[in-house]
This record gives C-alpha cells, sequence and structure tokens, in this order.
C-alpha cells in the first residue's frame, strides 16, 4: 500500500523527491499519512477534492483485495 501511495503521489506531484509517505500498521487496520511539499499541496487534493478522493477510492479498492481497514491522512 505503502509503495501504492509513494507511485502515485510522486507522478502526481512537481517535487518527486519531497514526497514522504508512512504507514503505521495494525492487526486489521493501517493509516497512510502523506506528506509532500507545501507547493504541491493542491495537486493532491485536486479541484474540489477530486484527486484526493479517486486515491482514496484506489486505496479502498486495495485494502478490501488485502481484507484490510485503511485510512490516510495529509
Amino acid at each position: 500500500m505503502k509503495d501504492l501511495i509513494t507511485c502515485i503521489a510522486k507522478a502526481i506531484v512537481d517535487n518527486p523527491e519531497v514526497v514522504v509517505v508512512t504507514e503505521i500498521k495494525g492487526a486489521r487496520s493501517s493509516v497512510i499519512e502523506l506528506k509532500v511539499a507545501k507547493d504541491d499541496m493542491g495537486k493532491i487534493i485536486g479541484k474540489q477534492g477530486r484527486t484526493a478522493m479517486a486515491i482514496r477510492t484506489i486505496l479502498g479498492a486495495a485494502s478490501t483485495k488485502m481484507k484490510k481497514d485503511l485510512s490516510w491522512r495529509f
């Protein structure tokens, strides 16, 4: 999951070297935290949050396949 988010975020932002993804694992759930450069926050969020919702949709599908609950935050 961490690699998936890293790949997606680095493809979207202008400063891919600043992208940091942290995963906090639990027994049945994980929290993924994404940090990008301040200038790239708008690109990750997208117009009206559409890019962020699309990333959440992809993560939701992947986590369902892995039978894990997943949440993420900026």
